[in-house]
């Protein structure tokens, strides 16, 4: 995974945090979306304890779904093979 440099100062990353969560808000619109939405979470997870411990459990629940799924696929190839 590649690193993404945030602004030092937490008041920078707040506001740019926000200004992509209220961005996201107004992805129906042209230009913004609904991609900025969780960018601006991630985002905000950096200072915020409450949004980090959300990110965290978000990220646990997709890697096991993730590896469930790879998983089945592995054995339905094995099964075909057998």
């Amino acid at each position: 995974m590649g690193k993404v440099r945030l602004p030092r100062s937490r008041l920078g990353r707040l506001c740019l945090g926000w200004a992509l969560v209220l961005g996201g808000i107004l992805g129906f619109m042209p230009v913004l979306g609904f991609w900025m939405l969780p960018l601006g979470l991630a985002i905000l997870s950096v200072d915020s304890p409450w949004i980090r411990r959300r990110r965290r459990r978000v990220t646990v629940w997709w890697l096991r779904k993730w590896r469930a799924r790879a998983e089945a696929k592995a054995a339905r190839r094995r099964a075909r093979g057998a």
